[in-house]
């Protein structure tokens, strides 16, 4: 992250589901200076409880020692997201972006989070390196509330 940006923030937690509903009201409180929708808010929280979810259950594999980081900078009207893991890491990144593809149909996942992530936000990436983790890159650009009613 550009940390000489309008502004930004990082976090770190644990590894833990408890701290999934941290994350997502976090980011949320941070994106709330740019005046979104409730739509926007709504699918900001849905992508980051989407991506902190793969970092705990595939990244981890619900190791609660694992840390997952998650960096938000704010450049303008547009907010970058990058949550990441330093895990097991994803062996096909194309496979697993894949619609229902899920790597532990065990615990009965949709396989839907990549598709999510991809269809909320304007911009997406996947980088992983096994044994190294994984890092998601998204963008959103936030129409403000001011904007629509003026």
């Amino acid at each position: 992250m550009n940390q000489s940006a309008s502004n930004f923030m990082s976090l770190q937690f644990a590894a833990r589901s408890e701290n999934e509903s941290f994350a997502r009201v976090t980011v949320a409180a941070f994106v709330s200076q740019l005046d979104p929708t409730m739509d926007e808010i709504t699918d900001l929280k849905t992508v980051v409880s989407e991506a902190v979810t793969n970092c705990i259950i595939h990244g981890y594999d619900n190791d609660p020692e694992g840390i997952v980081t998650i960096s938000a900078q704010i450049e303008g009207d547009t907010v970058t997201l990058v949550i990441e893991d330093k895990g097991r890491g994803i062996e096909d990144v194309e496979l697993a972006k894949q619609p229902l593809y899920t790597s532990k149909p065990e615990l009965e996942r949709s396989g839907m989070g990549f598709t999510i992530m991809e269809n909320f936000m304007d911009e997406f990436d996947v980088a992983s390196e096994m044994g190294g983790g994984t890092s998601i890159r998204m963008k959103k650009r936030i129409v403000s509330k001011k904007a629509l009613y003026n």
